[in-house]
C-alpha cells in the first residue's frame, strides 16, 4: 500500500519547497496584478531569481520585456481558463496557462498561471489568437544591470537622430548588437544595415569592399565590377566594425563620405552621392591613435560626435544569470540537447571575471553543453574559471596580500589595453608618474 504525505509534513514553507521543484513554472498575481509567488522555474525562463520577481507589479515587468505576449488582458476578458504561446526576453518559448480565481462573492482574487517550456516536449502549439506586429519591437537585449539601462536609455535618444555615433568598450562587449539596436529603433529601420569588421580583411580589400570598383579598376577585379558596401548601405546604417584598423588611406576617403556624402568607386571617375548614416565601434584609443599619428584627427571628430561606453560583464552582473540561461537555451536548440545547470555552477560563473566579456561566455555555455552530461557542474567548467574563483574565494592570510592582487589586477588590465604609462594613467586615473612605479613595480615595460 502507498504511505501517504503525513499531514503534520504539509506546511506551507514545505508544500513551496516541493513547487521549486516543478519543472514548470508557477506564477500567482493577485487582484492588483502585484506577483505573489513564483517558483524557481522563472530564473530559467527569465534569468530572475525569485526574490526579484517575488512583490513586482506584473505589467511592469511585462513592459520591461521580460515576456510576450502578455496572458493577463485575456484572462481577464474570458473570465476563464485560457493558453497561449509566449516568448521570454532570453528565447524560452513556454505555452502559459492562466487560471482565474475567484473569491465566495465571484470577485476575481487571484490568477493562477503556469508555463511549460515548449522545447522539453518537441512539440509546437501554436497561440489561439494572433500577435499583432509591434511597430516598436527592438532586438532582444537581456538588459537587468543598472548599467546596460542607462546606455539603452542614452540609445534611444540617439538613435532617431541623424548623428554618427562611436561605440566603446572591451572586446566581446556586444557592440554590434548595440549598433544593431540603433538602428532598428532609427527612423531609417525599414532600411539597409550592413556591417563590416575593418580588422577582418587585408588593407586592400577594405578599400574596395567599402567603395566598391568598376570592371578592369585592378587586377583580378570580376568583370562586372563590385557594388561598395556604402551603395548597399545608402539610406540606411553602415557599422564600421573595429574602426581603428582603418589604413590612413582608408580613413581619408571615408572621411571625405561623412564631409561630403560622395565617394568614388575604384577605378571610376564617377562621382557617387549616398544618404548613410555612420555607426562605428572600436576597442582601442583612438585619442591614442591620434597622438601617435595612426589615426587622422579630423576623422576622429567626425566620427566621435556622439560615443557610448558599453560596459565590460564584470561590471554588469545582474546580467550575467539571464545571459548564461539564454545562451544555454540557444545551444540546446542548436546541438538538439536538453542541459540543465547547477545552482552551484551559476554561482562560479557569476563570479569569474570575463576578461573577454559576453563573447568568451555565449562560448564557454556551448562548451559546457557539447562536454557536460544532463546537468552542467562545476566539475565540467573550464580550469581557469575554477582556479580564479576558487582563488578569490579562499581567505588570505594577510589583508595587504588581498589588496596588492588587486592592485596589480586593475595595472595588468589597464595595461593590456593601453600599453603606454600615460594611457594607463588616464584609464586610472592616476598621475603618469604614479603609473610607470605600478607598471615597474608589477614587471610591466611600458613607453611613455
Amino acid at each position: 500500500m502507498t504511505q501517504s504525505v503525513p499531514e503534520t509534513m504539509l506546511t506551507l514553507n514545505f508544500l513551496i519547497e516541493l513547487l521549486d521543484y516543478s519543472s514548470d513554472e508557477i506564477y500567482i498575481v493577485d487582484r492588483e496584478m502585484k506577483i505573489v509567488f513564483v517558483n524557481r522555474a522563472s530564473e530559467r525562463h527569465y534569468g530572475l531569481p525569485k526574490h526579484e520577481v517575488i512583490g513586482e507589479q506584473s505589467n511592469e515587468l511585462f513592459q520591461r520585456g521580460l515576456w510576450k505576449p502578455s496572458i493577463i488582458p485575456l484572462v481577464l476578458e474570458e473570465k476563464k481558463e485560457v493558453s497561449l504561446r509566449q516568448q521570454t526576453a532570453i528565447g524560452t518559448e513556454l505555452l502559459t496557462r492562466a487560471f482565474p480565481i475567484e473569491d465566495e462573492t465571484g470577485e476575481l482574487e487571484y490568477i493562477l498561471i503556469t508555463s511549460t517550456q515548449l522545447d522539453r516536449w518537441k512539440r509546437v502549439i501554436e497561440a489561439p489568437q494572433e500577435e499583432e506586429r509591434d511597430d516598436e519591437e527592438t532586438p532582444p537585449l537581456i538588459v537587468h544591470s543598472e548599467a546596460m539601462r542607462n546606455v539603452l536609455g542614452f540609445c534611444r535618444k540617439v538613435a532617431p537622430l541623424a548623428t554618427t555615433v562611436l561605440l566603446l568598450g572591451e572586446s566581446g562587449t556586444g557592440k554590434s548588437v548595440l549598433a544593431r539596436y540603433i538602428h532598428t529603433m532609427s527612423d531609417r529601420t525599414n532600411e539597409p544595415f550592413v556591417s563590416i569588421n575593418c580588422a577582418s580583411l587585408p588593407e586592400h580589400l577594405v578599400e574596395s569592399e567599402l567603395f566598391g570598383y568598376v570592371k578592369g579598376a585592378f587586377t583580378g577585379a570580376h568583370e562586372q565590377g563590385k557594388e561598395g558596401l556604402f551603395d548597399r548601405a545608402d539610406g540606411g546604417t553602415l557599422f564600421l566594425d573595429e574602426v581603428g584598423e582603418l589604413s590612413l588611406s582608408t580613413q581619408a576617403k571615408l572621411l571625405q563620405v561623412l564631409q561630403e556624402k560622395t565617394f568614388h568607386p575604384i577605378g571610376s571617375l564617377e562621382e557617387r552621392t549616398v544618404d548613410v548614416r555612420i555607426i562605428a565601434a572600436t576597442n582601442r584609443s583612438l585619442g591614442d591613435m591620434v597622438k601617435e599619428g595612426t589615426f587622422r584627427e579630423d576623422l576622429y571628430y567626425r566620427l566621435n560626435v556622439v560615443d557610448i561606453t558599453l560596459p565590460s560583464l564584470r561590471e554588469r552582473k545582474k546580467d550575467i544569470v539571464p545571459l548564461i540561461y539564454s545562451f544555454l537555451n540557444e545551444a540546446n536548440e542548436k546541438l538538439g540537447m536538453n542541459k540543465s545547470i547547477s545552482e552551484a555552477c551559476i554561482e562560479h560563473l557569476l563570479h569569474y571575471d570575463w576578461p573577454g566579456n559576453i563573447r568568451q561566455l555565449e562560448n564557454v555555455i556551448e562548451r559546457l553543453v557539447i562536454t557536460s552530461d544532463d546537468q552542467i557542474e562545476v566539475a565540467d567548467l573550464p580550469a581557469p574559471i575554477v582556479e580564479q574563483v576558487e582563488e578569490w574565494s579562499e581567505p588570505s592570510a594577510h589583508f595587504d596580500e588581498r589588496v596588492e592582487q588587486f592592485e596589480r589586477k586593475l595595472i595588468e588590465e589597464a595595461y593590456v589595453l593601453k600599453k603606454t604609462t600615460r594611457g594607463v594613467a588616464a584609464h586610472l586615473g592616476i598621475s603618469q608618474s604614479r603609473a610607470a612605479r605600478y607598471l615597474k613595480k608589477y614587471g610591466f615595460t611600458s613607453s611613455s
